[in-house]
């Protein structure tokens, strides 16, 4: 039993005195690696500040641009952490740490595919510059302001003041109109006049008068007319507006009604009720009825 324990010792001894002559060995390796590592992670925080400063100008998304500037600096480590294992002969041990991460990512990225598809989503709508916060939308059937654009969702807020929030991958596999991407938008206004008036006159009047109010630039103001109408010969007249929402155009276009009235009753233009008339039994002249 004593020459067991005995042999048991030498052995135990043995392998710490291997150990240690190992680490002795390995003294400077471990330095050199302890270097690369640290400098890697001082790299990584300085490259993710120049990240963020770099895409600032482009991603406007406080949480994407923190996404992209974080990925870049794991990528820094990552490579710091190979290089140091590299210097100290763990490269078998790199190849195990890599193939139980690919084992995991595989795992985790059946879990949360949906999740993902949203983060990437979110990435390619601040990437692709196509929506901003600010910009006036319509989307999956809601319209609004946009709000806030995340990792997982865009949030409307529409015209009644309620909040609506949309995955992002939702909001990109779908068409969605954005009013802040153009400047310009073109309205239209429809209406009638009486069958008695000058029709080049109401053309003239109507174009001065608009063009008054929104100035046109490049841009002209179409007027065609449409119908002989009921009681009227109805027209339309289509301009453009400096916009960039739905609601502004709604306001130009209850403004254009109120100056075209206004200044068809000065010229004394008619715009007439729609007329009915009725005839009753046994009695042949019939009653007008607005």
């Amino acid at each position: 039993m004593e020459e067991q324990l005995n042999t048991s010792l030498d052995s135990l001894v043995e392998k710490l005195v291997g150990w240690f002559d190992l680490f002795v060995t390995n003294i400077p390796n471990l330095i050199l690696a302890s270097l690369i590592f640290g400098t890697a992670y001082f790299l990584s925080q300085k490259m993710s500040g120049w990240v963020d400063k770099i895409i600032r100008k482009r991603i406007k998304q406080s949480s994407i641009r923190s996404l992209i500037a974080n990925f870049v600096s794991i990528i820094v480590i990552a490579i710091g952490m190979s290089l140091a294992l590299g210097v100290l002969n763990l490269d078998k041990a790199l190849t195990s740490i890599l193939a139980g991460a690919g084992v995991a990512g595989l795992a985790v990225g059946l879990a949360l595919q949906g999740t993902i598809a949203n983060t990437f989503s979110g990435i390619f709508l601040a990437v692709k510059d196509i929506m901003n916060v600010g910009d006036f939308i319509e989307t999956n059937g809601y319209s609004g302001k946009v709000e806030e654009i995340t990792l997982r969702y865009v949030k409307l807020r529409e015209s009644d003041n309620n909040i609506v929030v949309i995955p992002n991958k939702t909001v990109v596999d779908n068409p969605f109109k954005n009013f802040g991407l153009t400047t310009r938008i073109r309205t239209s206004v429809k209406c009638g006049v009486g069958y008695e008036s000058d029709l080049r006159h109401v053309m003239k009047i109507a174009k001065e008068e608009i063009a008054k109010a929104f100035p046109q630039k490049d841009k002209e103001i179409e007027f065609q007319y449409l119908e002989f109408g009921d009681s009227s010969i109805n027209f339309q007249l289509r301009f453009w507006v400096e916009a960039t929402a739905n609601l502004t155009t709604l306001e130009a276009r209850s403004e254009a009604i109120i100056l075209l009235k206004e200044r068809f009753d000065q010229e004394g233009v008619n715009i007439p009720y729609p007329m009915r008339t009725l005839i009753s039994e046994g009695n042949s002249n019939g009653v007008l009825v607005a």
